[in-house]
């Protein structure tokens, strides 16, 4: 199977997998390579992949869809955080959501200055 795992701004993850086991509302599941076609919408928490050779990676996810459609499997969510352990997940969420806020906190001081400056503009047409 192929697993791709995106979000809004990049391709966090796009190889191919033995497992994937996901977070829904009602419980995790997983998806072996001859699974059925499924569709679930997940809930924020990790998502958890088995390579070929074995090898386990994680990822921490916000809410999204996960797509299951033949061999390949398709995970978009807003945010997603790849980590090479479980004990990394942690820290990698804590980064990410870090540099996220500092985004969102200055794109939230932009967006004052314009509203502040369409204002003064707006009272000066009064004048």
């Amino acid at each position: 199977m192929r697993l791709s795992v995106l979000t809004p701004t990049e391709v966090v993850f796009d190889e191919q997998v033995g497992k994937v086991i996901a977070e829904a509302e009602d419980g995790s599941f997983g998806v072996l390579p001859r699974h059925v076609d499924y569709v679930a919408a997940l809930v924020p928490g990790l998502l958890h992949c088995e390579l070929e050779g074995g090898k386990e990676v994680f990822f921490a996810v916000d809410e999204g869809v996960l797509v299951k459609c033949g061999p390949d499997i398709f995970v978009s969510a807003l945010h997603a955080v790849r980590a090479p352990d479980l004990g990394e997940v942690r820290r990698a969420v804590r980064q990410s959501f870090l540099a996220t806020t500092q985004r969102e906190e200055r794109a939230r001081t932009a967006l004052s200055r314009l509203e502040a400056d369409m204002v003064r503009r707006y009272l000066e047409l009064g004048d």
